[in-house]
């Protein structure tokens, strides 16, 4: 089995995805381990030395002014039990394995002063599979940290926990793992939850669907340029050179290669509809902004992003707002616009593919015509699914209230900008799903399969590429040659796409 080092600075969304899906093993060097005592000992010394330091001799949010009285290892146990106000379906477990990675590694760069036990039991607790039931509302974004109470009551033995598929009290889940619950120093608590770990490994899962996603989207837009003899000058390098606008050049490369024959026919336009035309810009704004939420979640996961911070060289512990995410929650809010805007051109191709006829293709697709519907009554669930998409494409990071007594009056809504982000990547592939669908029916058109008149209307020569992307949905989809439901095709198509064993 894969083993996963965190630590380093270098953890990806590829780690993430490694850890929560595929059950890769965290692992972690004598360098980690020498990062954590030594920032835990910085803490202890300043905190005998009397500094107030939140969360540990102090109150949360309007209550910073409060001392705390008393133990101050129970001080963490109440803490823990005061911000449980999460509501909501548990996240999947995939979710709360990518949250348990993202802060193991945010806490490997020592800078919360968490203790070394504490830190190696969430690092065992993963390892083991036991995956505390974390429901999914209570973040506003600044810090997920109502939600990571869940997480830390876990390690404790308190709670509710999923082990080998089975719901079981937390302390009988770590027993049964071999594992003990364990005690909270001062600040454990605090340092367990106080990050938006959740938002960070939901949000590395999303951008590893986005690209899946994306490369699909390269496959179905190919697919219906080559099945509509679309204009292919408008991938020539020179044109993307002429206008270096971000992904643009990557995407037009891999449109080319795709399409690569030995012998280019002519083209059967002189200018295709805009979804078909400006695809390289669509799709080229697309994988910039998938590259920004990656470069986004990765800062996230290799930084210490604690309140207070303890700056284990300096011997010093500081209170932060590194917790707060405004850039992650932008870059989410951003991607989603950009799936959007792709989302719609695939949309517009499919319009364009089972429509009246267009570059010599029958009337919506069907072989028979006559009273056929063939493909056209989709065009309503495409345009359905493209109304659900562009309603969560709505900004939400703007929509909070001040709370904590004005203490805490800005948040960013960065696991609600995600979320809605995630849920509009699955919508999308489900567009991709009927694209690919209507490209394959126009290219078996096209070829003379079921139309002869088509192929007299203009040669046609398959790349190898796109033979390969049609036999890949034809080995989910037959052809259509008279009416049927083509609603459950779309569904066997779209479940293919999201298996992460698509290929083509």
């Amino acid at each position: 089995m894969k083993t996963v080092e965190i630590g380093g600075g270098s953890a990806t969304v590829e780690d993430v995805v490694a850890v929560a899906r595929d059950g890769a093993v965290v692992g972690t060097t004598p360098a980690v381990a020498e990062r954590i005592r030594k920032a835990r000992e910085v803490l202890n010394r300043v905190a005998a030395g009397g500094q107030r330091i939140y969360g540990l001799n102090t109150g949360l949010g309007a209550n910073l002014g409060t001392s705390v009285e008393g133990d101050a290892s129970e001080f963490q146990r109440q803490l823990l039990h005061g911000r449980s106000g999460a509501v909501g379906e548990p996240l999947p477990v995939e979710t709360v394995r990518a949250t348990m990675f993202a802060r193991a590694s945010m806490l490997s760069r020592g800078g919360s002063g968490i203790s070394p036990e504490v830190f190696e039991a969430l690092v065992a607790a993963l390892n083991a599979g036991i995956h505390p039931l974390m429901p999914s509302i209570g973040s506003i974004g600044a810090g997920d940290l109502v939600l990571m109470t869940a997480l830390a009551r876990c390690l404790i033995g308190e709670g509710e926990a999923d082990y080998r598929g089975e719901r079981l009290p937390a302390g009988e889940a770590l027993a049964d793992a071999g594992l003990s619950p364990v005690n909270l120093a001062p600040k454990d608590g605090l340092s367990l939850i106080n990050a938006s770990a959740i938002s960070a490994g939901a949000g590395a899962l999303a951008v590893a669907d986005a690209l899946s996603a994306f490369g699909q989207q390269q496959q179905a837009a190919a697919l219906t340029m080559d099945a509509m003899g679309a204009n292919l000058t408008i991938l020539d390098p020179r044109l993307q050179a002429a206008r270096p606008a971000p992904g643009q050049a990557e995407s037009a490369a891999q449109l080319r290669t795709l399409l690569a024959r030995d012998a280019e026919p002519a083209p059967g336009t002189l200018q295709d509809p805009l979804s078909i035309r400006c695809v390289p810009s669509i799709h080229g704004a697309l994988l910039d902004a998938i590259g920004q939420a990656r470069r986004a979640i990765e800062i996230e996961l290799n930084t210490a992003a604690d309140n207070p911070l303890v700056l284990a060289d300096d011997a010093l512990v500081l209170s932060t707002g590194n917790f707060h995410t405004p850039a992650l929650a932008l870059a989410f809010e951003t991607l989603g616009l950009a799936v959007a805007q792709a989302a719609a051109a695939s949309a517009a191709r499919f319009i364009q593919l089972t429509g009246s006829g267009r570059n010599g293709l029958p009337k919506y697709l069907s072989p028979i015509g006559g009273a056929s519907a063939g493909f056209v009554p989709l065009q309503k669930t495409v345009t359905a699914i493209l109304a659900a998409i562009r309603h969560k494409a709505n900004p939400v990071m703007l929509d909070f209230l001040p709370v904590s007594e004005g203490v805490e009056d800005h948040a960013t809504q960065t696991p609600l900008t995600i979320a809605k982000c995630a849920e509009m990547i699955a919508l999308w592939r489900r567009l991709i799903a009927f694209e690919l669908m209507a490209a394959a029916q126009a290219v078996d058109l096209r070829d003379g399969e079921l139309n002869d008149t088509v192929q007299k209307h203009r040669p046609f020569v398959q790349s190898p590429r796109i033979r390969t992307i049609h036999a890949a949905v034809r080995a989910h989809v037959a052809t259509l040659r008279e009416d049927r439901p083509l609603g459950t095709d779309a569904e066997t198509l779209y479940a293919a796409l999201s298996s992460g064993k698509w290929q083509a």
